[in-house]
């Protein structure tokens, strides 16, 4: 449309609009307004704390503050807006962020350090992101591209590091800061509710506590979809973390959170799916799952040491992550199939300052313990059969090592930093229950694999403050087989069913990147520029044979490509009381694959390739006053660089692909009383049906969000 065109021209040129001239202002952040909050510090980027300007990547914060205006419902809408971010949710319950392209198990998301990510996760989207509570994080920070010198596996389109709340700080006296927190919402018929306590009770205690309430009805779609049944469900969370002062330099953590998820659909492979622009309805009565996570760890951090290491921080964890999927097939038959993971987690991590720059080093380890299952009844409720191992192998083991070193080196007095950086990692799989898809019997896998990669990373600051930068880097990635790749018996995308196979060998990747940044009083802006070499990708490959009325699928080391992609944010303080910012992103992605039951590769589109994305916003805030009012379009261009797999995906993608879209959200807030925070948004004004591509539901409708944050 005409005026969704004059909408990406209007973008364009105001994030051209850059005034060199201009200096220091900072307006207030928003979700994706990574460009605004250049004095934040990122973690996540280089394992130190680092002013996001001197950061030798494309990184972004979103803080406390931006998710108390933006009031996202999960952690992937957390991440919404973000240049090469695309929020794809194959059910309402299950949001899957693709980072430049990636998604599922090629993206690493963390909490406090401790990956979420274990050796069952699949590939393309799952649902894993959403049992992180947005309500008990402090700060998303992200980093685009290959991080795998420091995180090792998995981390190829990006890095996410969910930071949760801490105790306050000691002031002389006891501090107590209560939270009440509500999130309601109409197109959903949502409510969630929070109550938390943050307290440092003695000069050397401090404790952080909270429990969180989520209900979610059928979300309504745009004014032809309507209400979309069964997609409704409901969570609980609720985390405890208390901070001990050994002395001044060592501080002694222990923390524990918990997610709950109950009778989450998928409802586009079951007869209650929409039929939206050509898509087609499953046969399912039913798909749904039940997600419980829960992490435990214990932490000793210690700073400004004298001696060969500056800092430290060891690590101890334990995460168990249990999915139970409950399907009724449209004759009646009932599968109940699920994974239970236990891993066991240790991670060590020192700093050293020395004549040749800053020192990172470190080794981790850790050890997924997997029990897998697969029970089946008749349609009169009768036992069936119970398989050999579920979705996964059964009595399974996955470890995984790791090494890595990274210096940042000062040259030219500063004008110059360089980051090198290599890890070696060694991953091992010990699978005792495999179904054999030929023979039908048991059988089991052993492997193991090891990678050495690297980076190097340059920075260039200028401006007397350093507040502008240019930068550049090379960065190698890689993704070790996993349980998933190798023994996975599950369905794959629309009428497909994946099923072991023997061997396979790490994917690898390089990325080549470059970036400038300009940190001005009145104007901000942020592009950069990457392409990615892709090798040895893991893909599924048809076999030509028929399981169960699903045409089967397998894995092999095939996906041979590329994936490049520019993104762009700008920021501009137009007047006292008046802000703008645009952010777009652009990709194309090409890999190998199998698009039929032949044999026969074929260069092919990336599934699920991001389209021409943006988000533009006008904010008015009054100098001195405690309210401000916000517009924001977020927009993206059909969707129709479509892969094989994405044609074949007619429960999820319409034929021809998914329709663009412009969307436009009206919010504000203001302080009602001493420590009463009020936000209310007014989401989709004009009610329009559109979907982030490849997702199993449609977005909400036009759609009343109100969110209150009461501290005291």
């Amino acid at each position: 449309m005409a005026w969704r065109r004059w909408w990406w021209m209007a973008a364009a040129g105001l994030a051209m609009a850059a005034d060199p001239a201009g200096a220091e202002e900072a307006a207030p952040a928003g979700i994706g307004e990574e460009v605004a909050v250049l004095p934040e510090v990122v973690v996540t980027a280089l394992r130190t704390e680092t002013a996001l300007a001197e950061v030798p990547y494309s990184s972004a914060v979103v803080d406390r503050g931006a998710m108390q205006e933006a009031s996202p419902r999960t952690t992937p809408d957390a991440l919404r807006g973000l240049p090469s971010v695309m929020v794809q949710k194959t059910g309402y319950g299950q949001g899957s962020p693709y980072l430049r392209g990636f998604t599922g198990f090629r993206t690493l998301m963390m909490v406090d350090g401790i990956r979420l990510n274990n050796s069952t996760f699949r590939d393309g989207p799952n649902q894993y992101w959403n049992t992180v509570d947005p309500w008990s994080v402090a700060r998303y920070e992200t980093v685009m591209g290959p991080a795998s010198v420091l995180y090792g596996s998995d981390a190829i389109g990006g890095a996410v590091n969910a930071l949760t709340l801490a105790p306050p700080e000691w002031t002389g006296a006891p501090v107590y800061e209560r939270t009440l927190g509500y999130r309601g919402a109409t197109a959903d018929e949502s409510h969630q509710a929070r109550a938390g306590i943050r307290a440092r009770v003695t000069e050397r205690l401090g404790i952080a506590a909270g429990c969180t309430w989520k209900k979610f009805n059928d979300v309504r779609g745009g004014d032809d979809v309507g209400r979309q049944r069964h997609t409704g469900y409901d969570e609980t969370d609720w985390d405890l973390r208390a901070d001990y002062d050994l002395n001044e330099k060592t501080v002694l953590t222990l923390a524990h959170q918990q997610v709950e998820q109950d009778d989450a659909w998928r409802t586009h492979s079951t007869f209650y799916g929409i039929e939206w622009e050509g898509l087609k309805k499953g046969d399912d009565q039913k798909r749904s799952y039940d997600q419980l996570r829960d992490l435990t760890y214990v932490r000793l951090a210690a700073e400004d040491l004298h001696g060969p290491a500056s800092a430290y921080t060891l690590t101890l964890s334990r995460q168990a992550q249990d999915e139970d999927l409950h399907r009724v097939r449209a004759d009646g038959r009932r599968d109940e199939t699920g994974v239970d993971v236990t891993t066991w987690g240790a991670a060590l991590e020192l700093h050293s300052e020395t004549d040749w720059g800053h020192w990172v080093y470190g080794a981790e380890y850790s050890r997924d313990e997997v029990e897998s299952f697969g029970r089946h009844y008749k349609a009169d409720g009768t036992p069936g059969k119970t398989d050999i191992q579920g979705p996964v192998a059964d009595d399974a083991a996955y470890d995984l090592a790791g090494a890595y070193l990274q210096d940042t080196i000062p040259l030219a007095g500063g004008a110059l930093e360089l980051t090198p950086g290599v890890r070696y990692t060694r991953a091992q799989l010990d699978a005792d229950r495999v179904l054999d898809p030929v023979s039908g019997e048991e059988t089991s896998r052993e492997d193991d694999w090891d990678s050495a990669v690297g980076s190097l990373r340059a920075l260039a600051p200028l401006g007397a403050a350093r507040q502008h930068a240019l930068y550049a880097g090379v960065s190698q990635g890689f993704r070790a087989p996993n349980l998933s790749d190798l023994t996975r018996l599950d369905a794959a995308r629309t009428d497909e069913i994946e099923t072991p196979v023997d061997k396979l060998d790490p994917e690898r990747f390089i990325t080549t990147e470059a970036g400038a940044r300009f940190g001005g009083e009145r104007v901000t802006a942020e592009v950069a520029a990457y392409y990615t070499w892709i090798e040895d990708m893991i893909v599924r490959a048809p076999t030509g044979e028929v399981i169960d009325d699903m045409q089967e699928v397998t894995k092999k080391n095939a996906g041979n490509g590329y994936v490049t992609g520019v993104e762009l944010s700008a920021g501009w303080q137009v007047a006292e009381d008046w802000h703008v910012r645009a952010s777009g992103s652009w990709m194309e992605g090409k890999v190998d694959a199998y698009p039929t039951s032949d044999p026969v590769e074929v260069r092919d589109y990336l599934s699920r390739l991001m389209p021409l994305t943006g988000q533009a916003a006008v904010r008015w805030q009054p100098a001195g006053e405690a309210f401000w009012l916000e517009a924001v379009v977020d927009a993206a261009e059909k969707a129709d660089r479509l892969s094989a797999d994405d044609e074949r995906d007619t429960q999820r993608i319409p034929p021809g692909g998914t329709p663009g879209y412009a969307v436009l959200t009206l919010r504000g807030g203001t302080t009602v009383l001493d420590g009463l925070g009020l936000t209310v948004a007014l989401e989709n004004v004009a009610d329009e049906d559109y979907r982030i591509h490849g997702s199993g539901v449609n977005e909400p409708g036009r759609n009343l969000v109100v969110q209150a944050d009461w501290k005291f």
